[in-house]
């Protein structure tokens, strides 16, 4: 099966070599192409350049993409999708005067949604999330992260690991699933820390490894939450399962849990609200993605990860939605990308870098996802016609997508 895509008004992300990351001044750059072509061969894309240079051969299908920007899908490398219910109560309690951690005190907060998750059947929570999935993927996303840690139950936790993996085998897009058991104490262990962390350690882990349910492990590493030393533990845990550490930090308060996940070869450490010079200096010359959730910053209105201090010190940054019940209830990442940019101070160039081949870096899949490069999977957003893509971000409101390609067939 062949595709071929022509008189693209401008193709974005172009690396003839495959790379895993763009940091630093890098993160400026987004090679495009304009008036071009691009070839798809059983979902990969196989050739691409100037339509001076596209070749004249039969196809099963060509689009005609005149006035139309193509880039790679987002790869949204953080998010709760999957969950029962919704907290718009708590909204309504933020916008009069409670704060998240009031919010949490009185019951709420994760420990209503993992009420809420224990309470419902696996089909049905299935049914939710995939609404949410669909919608997302109608939104552009070609690659997402979810994360269970709603459950803090053994039950619980299988249960939303087991709909991942179902909608993974039923849905044409790469799902990533990792295990946050470690979200929050439940109340039967608030006074007895240990104790939970051994039903994640010695009873929740090896079900969730004998039945494959994760690629990854995390912990919410913040004050009122998961201590340095605890989450050190489950780091330590999951590597001895195969499970490489995606750490929540740094949201509130900077307790040095970015050093810990550093010293544990994290793949991403993600919020980064407060950002310390420390951490700046530990994060620089490591494998560790820093990943930046700003529609959470919008939302709950708490401080933005600061970008800038960030790309200046020659880091790499990822954008993803945090998409939940509580904090960030959305997985459109055109409105991350352009949050990024409105408030976060992001050029348009660093923002889709984020959201692309840094966001694919963070979930593990860069050589096969993020960029438009010969080999790799061919998940496109083909927008409307517009000027530019500046358009993207600055038309925030505006829903400028008209077609979605995954694995090179048309989806949406």
């Amino acid at each position: 099966m062949q595709t071929l895509i022509i008189n693209i008004k401008e193709l974005l992300q172009v690396r003839e070599n495959t790379i895993d990351k763009v940091s630093g001044s890098e993160m400026a750059i987004l090679p495009t192409i304009k008036n071009a072509y691009l070839l798809i061969t059983n979902g990969t894309i196989t050739a691409f350049g100037s339509m001076e240079d596209c070749p004249k051969i039969n196809v099963d299908k060509t689009i005609d993409a005149s006035g139309k920007i193509v880039l790679p899908s987002w790869c949204d490398s953080h998010t709760h999708l999957v969950y029962a219910g919704n907290r718009e109560q708590e909204f309504v309690d933020r916008i009069n005067g409670l704060t998240y951690e009031e919010i949490a005190h009185r019951g709420g907060g994760i420990l209503n949604s993992a009420k809420k998750l224990n309470e419902t059947s696996e089909e049905e929570i299935y049914n939710q999330s995939k609404v949410r999935l669909k919608e997302i993927i109608q939104q552009g996303t070609g690659a997402v992260e979810i994360k269970s840690g709603y459950g803090l139950t053994v039950e619980g936790e299988l249960k939303i690991l087991r709909v991942i993996k179902k909608l993974a085998e039923n849905y044409p897009i790469i799902i990533k699933a990792t295990f946050l058991g470690a979200h929050a104490f439940p109340s039967e262990f608030k006074e007895n820390h240990s104790g939970y962390l051994d039903m994640i350690i010695h009873e929740m882990l090896p079900k969730i490894a004998k039945e494959k349910l994760a690629d990854y492990i995390d912990a919410f590493c913040e004050t009122g939450y998961f201590s340095v030393e605890e989450t050190e533990r489950i780091m330590k845990a999951g590597n001895q399962y195969g499970l490489r550490s995606k750490i929540h930090v740094n949201q509130f308060t900077a307790i040095n849990g970015i050093e810990a996940c550093i010293k544990h070869k994290a793949l991403s450490v993600d919020h980064l609200e407060i950002v310390t010079d420390e951490d700046i200096e530990v994060l620089k010359n490591t494998e560790t993605m820093p990943v930046a959730l700003p529609t959470c910053s919008y939302f709950i209105s708490i401080p933005y990860t600061p970008a800038r201090k960030i790309i200046s010190a020659g880091l790499p940054l990822a954008l993803a939605s945090d998409f939940n019940p509580g904090t960030s209830p959305s997985g459109n990442m055109n409105f991350v990308v352009a949050t990024a940019c409105i408030k976060m101070k992001m050029t348009p160039e660093e923002a889709i870098n984020a959201a692309t081949i840094n966001g694919a870096y963070a979930m593990g899949i860069s050589e096969t996802h993020g960029s438009i490069t010969i080999g790799k999977k061919a998940n496109l957003i083909i927008t409307k016609p517009m000027n530019s893509f500046y358009e993207l971000p600055y038309a925030f409101g505006s829903n400028l997508i008209e077609q979605v390609i995954l694995d090179g067939k048309v989806i949406a």
